[in-house]
């Protein structure tokens, strides 16, 4: 898993299975990232009261906006939310009165003269502190957080409910959706995604298992069981299948950069979606429909299942999602045309272009294309970034982190 950072982070943060975080740093002359720092988020856990084992694997990192020199950032398991502190120090003191050069006290008697400490010049250094602990927040698994615009608070979410924390305040969070019905076998879904509105601190949506979005507004109610606006695709009768609900599951909800619209992903298509619309989404982009007729296998294999991330472009432009063989989609909502692009060790090599691949449904084959049969659902990218002000791009696949550059502006840096 990764997420966009800025400045020094050069808009990626990596997290593996084990629950480390590593930070890259700035690109070189060669065009090859260096790894900044790394450091343990979460170690494993158990739940003693329903006998459960708690992995230290990280779901989500979300950074928060930079108020001064040091970064922070939110890193979450399955119960527990982290807030991190990444500073660096690149100076010493030397010449304390009443310290050697080892931080040892002196015999006062020997000194003779007083001296003003000075900072001299030493090496990098990056350290990594924990300010804050959320726990026993949540009774499932957290799938979501999300950083408000006000600065002050966030959500966290999992399947049934959605809670609202304080930065400040450990050790109670207020929840703000509650979908859990008083008899567990009336429920119909469960909740998939959650985020706030970029500008409007009050705004909130989450998706569910049913393909629906809910969007939420603070001020009519603390309690947001009662949603402002609900959004759903009508479903086509004849084309019901017994993976329908499955395929329809929204795996994640993004809001544009302006506000305006909202971006999902469920298994076969990103949808592109108007607040003042809810009708239907307005764009409706496939990524690859070519998989509908292996649902079946893919439902045995549990491919089914897979949650693919779907984010924006600077300009809200270009849309970029995930899909199978190390393949991924970038969509342009002008022309509403699409790209097939691969992550691959040999487009990893410094100033390699990204190549465009096709899969084969039929007609005429050309060179290079990829048949559906021979396509690897274990090489999946689930995971993506797409920095916040500039063409760079962070693709998590299996287990390599790629970050590649637009070509026409090579020597870009972040803000």
């Amino acid at each position: 898993m990764q997420s966009l950072g800025d400045q020094r982070y050069r808009g990626s943060c990596r997290s593996s299975s084990k629950g480390e975080l590593e930070d890259l740093g700035d690109i070189g002359d060669s065009g090859e990232y260096n790894v900044y720092s790394t450091f343990q988020s979460h170690e494993p856990d158990f739940d003693y009261l329903k006998s459960l084992e708690i992995e230290e694997k990280i779901n989500k990192i979300r950074w928060l906006p930079q108020q001064n020199a040091a970064h922070f950032l939110l890193s979450t398991n399955d119960k527990t939310i982290k807030l991190w502190k990444v500073s660096e120090r690149d100076k010493r003191p030397e010449g304390y009165n009443l310290k050697d050069e080892e931080g040892r006290l002196k015999d006062i008697s020997t000194v003779t003269s007083l001296q003003v400490p000075v900072l001299k010049p030493t090496d990098l250094m990056v350290e990594v502190r924990p300010r804050r602990v959320f726990s026993n927040g949540h009774t499932y698994h957290v799938n979501s957080i999300s950083v408000n615009s006000d600065g002050e608070t966030y959500l966290s979410a999992d399947d049934l409910r959605i809670n609202l924390w304080n930065l400040g305040i450990t050790d109670r969070s207020f929840n703000i959706v509650d979908i859990k019905p008083a008899n567990m076998e009336e429920l119909t879904e469960v909740i998939t995604s959650a985020e706030f509105h970029p500008h409007h601190c009050h705004m909130l949506v989450y998706s569910s298992s049913k393909g629906t979005l809910r969007l939420c507004d603070m001020r009519a109610s603390a309690l947001c069981d009662q949603h402002s606006k609900l959004f759903e695709e009508p479903e086509d009768p004849g084309s019901r299948s017994f993976f329908s609900e499955i395929i329809s599951s929204v795996s994640d909800v993004k809001f544009s950069h302006n506000g305006r619209y909202l971006l999902t992903r469920d298994y076969l298509t990103a949808k592109v979606w108007d607040l003042n619309m809810d009708k239907g989404p307005v764009e409706t982009y496939q990524v690859h429909e070519y998989l509908r007729s292996k649902l079946c296998s893919l439902y045995e294999n549990d491919c089914i299942f897979d949650k693919f991330e779907c984010v924006w472009n600077s300009s809200d432009s270009v849309i970029m999602t995930g899909a199978y063989n190390s393949f991924f989609r970038m969509l342009d909502r002008e022309t509403g045309r699409g790209v097939t692009l691969e992550a691959w060790r040999e487009s990893s090599k410094p100033r390699a272009v990204l190549r465009t691949r096709r899969v084969y449904t039929g007609g005429k084959r050309r060179r290079g294309d990829v048949g559906v049969d021979s396509l690897d659902f274990t090489k999946k990218i689930l995971h993506m970034a797409w920095h916040p002000s500039e063409n760079i791009i962070a693709i998590a696949a299996t287990n390599n982190l790629y970050i590649f550059q637009d070509r026409v502006s090579p020597d870009a840096h972040t803000q």
